[in-house]
């Protein structure tokens, strides 16, 4: 059962929502205006936004004399601060930092990210992320007094507690964790924590957002990003899916080659061994095209080097098998494959589309649409943030949803508005 402090606090979070709510659509207006539409005796009101202005989330803009009949003190009317970050997610790649920040309307303020090597221990991470966050919000003029939440993805398999047991702040040794990642955030910014897996998050936003359809959502999706890694998140009846350990989706570590080479997770060919881009480039090596990066590989698809085309298919098929493998299971209405290299070598939707029809059930029924992702290394901070909002009914069920706030969607688009990048 949850403390009597803790019971306090969701409702307080719950009194301020509905109050940031009321400014968030109806702008500038007096303590008894919001009173009113939020239901609020009094001095509940007056303890909410008192904690609100002092922690910056909303300002007094003036009063209401120049509309105020009678005598009597003019009113002051409180409004949302345009500069205040109120949600942050987090993506933590195996190579990079990228993090978002929105305020109370679900406006992205900023957006940035920052390299590291995937040899990088977790404490120069943290780092890494922390110096990013502050010179961004202080190009752009955020600050995140009011913050109400951090949304962090990490990369690699995700095992969930027990019901019964508190979330860990630490993984299985050799995934990924660090040691406080957590408590590093929670004590820097006074806020609460959700960690999930980065990939299962991004997915999560290319649900919302429609699955590259349009931004209606997606009831049943299937997707899978290449990158560093391979990853992958399941939606199944408008659910987003964790499996009864937290590990649904892990497509990565599906294995497609049984004497291939060895994985970071200790077992043999696994498809994140055949299709990440790091092993992509090393096929391409080994067939006597060096590339160095993405941006060599981009040049050598643009020249349609027949090797590296040779390369990029058979990876692409073995992502369309276990994918088609998956479709089979779950008949989704889409698959959307992420990654930057879909980008820089759109044969690899192509392949895996073609892979996946041949491996689907001979039907009249259409298969399910293969499409390229909207949201590239953004994804995972944009489903960080999601998974916060907790608007999406693709969230019903998620693990610890009553203790966050219910806003309204967060448009994935919104990211192009970012005022930093």
């Amino acid at each position: 059962m949850s403390s009597q402090p803790g019971v306090h606090a969701l409702v307080r979070r719950t009194h301020e929502e509905r109050v940031l709510r009321a400014l968030r659509e109806g702008g500038a207006m007096s303590r008894g205006e919001i009173g009113a539409i939020v239901g609020l005796s009094r001095s509940t009101l007056s303890e909410i936004t008192g904690h609100l202005l002092q922690r910056g989330a909303i300002v007094v803009v003036d009063t209401d004399a120049g509309r105020r009949e009678g005598s009597g003190r003019p009113a002051e009317r409180l409004a949302l601060d345009p500069g205040s970050g109120q949600f942050m997610g987090i993506d933590f790649g195996h190579r990079r930092v990228h993090v978002v920040v929105a305020d109370a309307s679900h406006e992205i303020l900023i957006s940035g990210s920052t390299p590291y090597h995937d040899d990088t221990p977790w404490a120069e991470r943290i780092s890494h992320a922390f110096a990013m966050i502050d010179r961004l919000s202080a190009e752009a003029k955020v600050h995140f007094g009011a913050l109400q939440g951090i949304g962090i993805g990490v990369p690699g398999p995700f095992p969930r507690p027990p019901a019964a047991s508190p979330r860990p702040t630490t993984g299985p040794a050799g995934r990924g964790w660090a040691d406080g990642l957590n408590a590093a955030f929670t004590d820097r910014f006074a806020a609460p924590v959700l960690i999930d897996n980065n990939t299962r998050l991004a997915g999560l936003a290319e649900a919302i957002s429609g699955g590259n359809g349009g931004g209606n959502g997606v009831d049943d999706l299937v997707y899978v990003r290449l990158s560093d890694g391979v990853g992958g998140g399941l939606v199944v009846g408008s659910r987003l899916v964790t499996g009864s350990a937290g590990l649904a989706g892990e497509f990565g570590h599906v294995t497609v080659e049984p004497d291939g080479t060895e994985c970071r997770c200790g077992k043999f060919g696994c498809l994140e061994t055949v299709a990440s881009v790091p092993a992509i480039l090393r096929r391409c090596q080994e067939l006597g095209v060096p590339l160095a990066d993405l941006t060599e590989l981009e040049s050598a698809v643009r020249r349609s080097h027949p090797v590296v085309d040779q390369v990029l298919r058979a990876a692409a098929a073995a992502v369309g098998r276990v994918v088609g493998v998956t479709a089979m299971s779950l008949n989704p209405a889409k698959i959307v494959i992420g990654g930057e290299i879909t980008r820089i070598a759109p044969v690899i939707v192509q392949q895996v589309a073609a892979t996946v029809a041949y491996e689907l059930f001979p039907s009249s029924a259409p298969g399910p649409a293969v499409l390229a992702a909207q949201l590239s290394h953004e994804a995972g901070a944009v489903g960080a943030l999601a998974a916060l909002f907790h608007s999406s009914p693709l969230l019903v069920g998620y693990p610890e949803a009553d203790a966050w706030p219910t806003p309204r969607h967060l448009t994935p688009e919104g990211v192009a508005h970012g005022r930093s990048h």
